[in-house]
C-alpha cells in the first residue's frame, strides 16, 4: 500500500529498557526479538528502535562511535539482521534512528578531524578560532547547559556541540559528510530497514556566520532559533530524499525542535519530497516557564485548553499538506499520566483518556514502550538518575547558579526528567520486574508489582487490551486516518472534544480528563443521533449521562 505508514502505529523500544536477555542487566537485541510475540499481540505495525549502533554511551548511545556496527552491549549486527528477519515474518517493519546532527568524539572522523586543520577529515565538524581574549566563538549554549562550545588544545581551536561535549556535531556544508550519511543509511536499507526517525534533524543546517544571541541580565549561553531550522536545512533534506529515501519504499520522521506547524508544511508536504512526518515539541512545552534561565525545570501549572489549541493548530496546519506524528510519550519525555493526569485513583482510566484523545487524531500515532500498560514516573533519590541532562542541570542551576533550590529541581525531575520513560520495562512481578536475572542498568519503578505486563495480559479490561482495541480501529475504519478534524469546546477547562468526518460518516473522540464528575450536556448539541460507541474506558450506550472521571469514548454519530 502506498503510504502505509499513514494508517500504521509505531511502537518505540528503547533497547537498553526493554529486556535484557542475558543477565548483564542491559537490554538487548536478542530481547527484543523474545517479545516481537507480544508486540504482535498488541497489534503494532512498525517498531522505532533508539540508537543500538557502537558508541561509548555518553548519552545513551546518541552519541555514535561507528555507525555500522551494532554496540556490544546490545548485540552484534547478525543480532539486528535477525531482528528485522523476525520482525518482517510477523508483518511488523523497522525503523532506526538517524542521529547525524552529532557524533561521538571517539567517532574515527572525530579522532581524525581534532589532530590538525590540514588533514582529510578537518572541516568533518564545526571548528572556529577563539575570541581575542581566548574565549567562545558566540554564546551559543548546550541543551545540556553550558556552552556548546569546547576548547581543543590540539587545534587551538574551539568545536561546536548542541548536546554533551563528548558530542561533536558535523558539518553539513562539507559535501563529503552528507555523502557519509547517505551511504551508511543505504547501508542499513539494503538490509532491510523499513525507514528512520531523525534526531534532531533541524538542526543540521546552521548559521555560516554563527551571530550571538541577544544578551540577558544573569546569563552567559543562549539556545534558541539559531539551534535549529538553519538556511540550508531544507535543501539538505531534499538531497538526502533525492540520494537515498526516493530509493525505497520507507518511512520518514524527524524530530525538529522550534517547529511551528508552517514550519512543518516545509519538511512534510509530499511536493516538496523530504520526509513524511515530524515530531513538534510544542504541545510538550505547555507546562514549562518559556524564557526561565531554568529552561525546562521551570514548571507551571497544566492547562488542558493550551494542549488543545497547540494539537488541534497542527491538526488543521498540516491538513492536506503534511503528516502529523502523534504521541505523548518517548525516551526523552515522561509518563503523561503522572505528568498531567493522575496516576494513583484513576491510572488505568487516565492512560486509556490519554490513548483515546490521541489515537482518534489525523497523523501516525506513537506508542511508547510501558506506555500501553499504564506505565508511571519514578520518584528516586537525585543521586540515583543516570541522565547526562539531570547531572549536568544540577550542576549548573543548582550548585554554581543557585537559580533553583534542590527542592524545587527535584520536584521538577520527578515530573519531568527523561529518565521517567527509561526505567526498565515492568514485564511481570518477579524480581526486577522480569526485565533482567542480574543488576539493572537502571533502577525498576517501585511499582512493578502492580503494573507490569503480565498482569496486563489478565485482565480482560487492562490498558493493554485498550490499545489493542484502539490500534485495531485504526487498521479497520478509514474515517481515523482520512476524515478531517474539528475542535470542540475550545474553552472547556476538562473536556478535549473533537469531530472527525467524512461525506460518509462522523465521530465524536470526548474526553474528560479531570478527576471530576461533569455533565454531558455540552456534548449534546453535537450529537443529533448517536449510531453506536466504538470504544471506551467506561460502560456508556449512549451520551446521556454525566461524565465520570477521566471518561473517555469514541462515538459514531450521525
Amino acid at each position: 500500500m502506498k503510504d502505509w505508514w499513514k494508517n500504521s502505529v509505531v511502537y518505540q523500544i528503547y533497547p537498553r529498557s526493554f529486556k535484557d536477555s542475558n543477565g548483564d542487566g542491559f537490554g538487548d537485541l536478542p530481547g527484543v526479538i523474545e517479545k516481537l510475540d507480544y508486540l504482535k499481540e498488541l497489534g503494532i505495525d512498525v517498531i522505532w528502535l533508539s540508537p543500538v549502533f557502537d558508541s561509548p554511551q555518553d548519552d545513551n548511545g546518541y552519541d555514535i562511535r561507528d555507525y555500522r556496527s551494532v554496540y556490544a552491549g546490545f548485540g552484534t549486527n547478525e543480532d539486528m539482521e535477525e531482528l528485522i528477519a523476525q520482525a518482517h515474518k510477523r508483518g511488523i517493519k523497522v525503523v532506526m534512528d538517524l542521529v547525524v546532527n552529532h557524533t561521538s568524539d571517539e567517532h574515527v572522523w572525530f579522532v581524525e578531524s581534532r589532530k590538525s586543520r590540514e588533514n582529510a577529515y578537518s572541516d568533518y565538524y564545526i571548528w572556529k578560532d577563539p575570541k581575542a581574549d581566548g574565549s567562545e566563538p558566540n554564546n551559543w549554549g548546550s541543551s545540556f547547559c553550558g556552552s556548546a562550545w569546547e576548547y581543543s588544545e590540539q587545534r587551538g581551536q574551539y568545536f561546536l556541540h548542541f548536546y554533551s561535549r563528548r558530542q561533536p556535531d558535523l558539518n553539513w556544508e562539507n559535501p563529503k559528510v552528507r555523502k557519509e550519511v547517505y551511504d551508511l543509511m543505504k547501508f542499513w536499507m539494503e538490509k532491510g530497514v523499513d525507514g528512520w526517525r531523525m534526531d534532531v534533524i533541524a538542526s543540521i543546517s546552521k548559521e555560516q556566520d554563527f551571530p550571538d544571541y541577544p544578551e540577558e541580565e544573569g546569563r552567559k549561553y543562549y539556545t534558541g532559533k539559531y539551534h535549529s531550522n538553519g538556511p540550508r536545512l531544507h535543501e539538505f533534506i531534499q538531497e538526502m530524499n533525492r540520494e537515498v529515501l526516493s530509493k525505497y519504499d520507507c518511512m520518514t520522521v524527524g524530530e525538529a525542535p522550534g517547529s511551528t506547524p508552517e514550519v512543518a508544511r516545509l519538511f512534510t508536504d509530499p511536493d516538496r519530497k523530504e520526509l513524511n512526518m515530524i515530531f513538534t515539541f510544542e504541545h510538550m512545552n505547555i507546562d514549562r516557564v518559556p524564557g526561565s534561565v531554568n529552561r525546562k525545570w521551570a514548571l507551571k501549572p497544566f492547562d488542558l485548553r493550551e494542549l488543545k489549541r497547540i494539537m488541534s493548530d497542527w491538526q488543521y496546519k498540516l491538513a492536506g499538506r503534511g503528516w502529523n506524528a502523534l504521541y505523548f510519550e518517548n525516551h526523552d519525555q515522561p509518563r503523561v499520566i503522572s505528568r498531567w493526569g493522575n496516576d494513583t485513583e484513576y491510572r488505568e482510566e487516565c492512560a486509556k483518556a490519554y490513548a483515546t484523545v490521541l489515537h482518534g487524531m489525523q497523523g501516525t500515532p506513537y506508542i511508547y514502550q510501558g506506555e500501553e500498560i499504564g506505565m508511571t514516573n519514578v520518584a528516586f533519590e537525585l543521586e540515583e538518575y543516570e541522565d547526562i541532562e539531570v547531572r549536568n542541570a544540577f550542576q549548573e542551576l543548582v550548585v554554581n547558579g543557585k537559580s533553583i533550590t534542590r527542592e524545587e529541581f527535584q520536584k521538577a525531575v520527578w515530573n519531568k526528567s527523561r529518565d521517567n520513560g527509561r526505567t526498565p520495562m515492568q514485564w511481570d512481578d518477579s524480581e526486577n520486574a522480569g526485565f533482567t536475572t542480574g543488576t539493572p542498568w537502571f533502577r525498576v519503578s517501585d511499582r512493578y508489582q502492580e503494573i507490569n505486563v503480565k498482569n496486563a495480559l489478565e485482565k480482560k479490561d487492562s490498558v493493554f487490551y485498550y490499545y489493542k482495541e484502539l490500534i485495531r480501529l485504526r487498521h479497520e475504519e478509514p474515517l481515523l486516518t482520512e476524515g478531517e478534524y474539528r475542535l470542540i469546546l475550545p474553552e472547556d477547562e476538562h473536556i478535549f472534544a473533537y469531530l472527525r468526518q467524512t461525506e460518509k460518516e462522523g465521530w465524536l473522540v470526548a474526553a474528560n480528563l479531570s478527576e471530576k464528575t461533569l455533565p454531558s450536556e455540552p456534548l449534546r448539541e453535537f450529537v443529533k443521533e448517536m449510531q453506536e460507541v466504538m470504544i471506551g474506558n467506561y460502560e456508556r450506550t449512549g451520551i446521556e449521562g454525566e461524565l465520570r472521571p477521566y471518561e473517555a469514548f469514541m462515538m459514531r454519530i450521525r
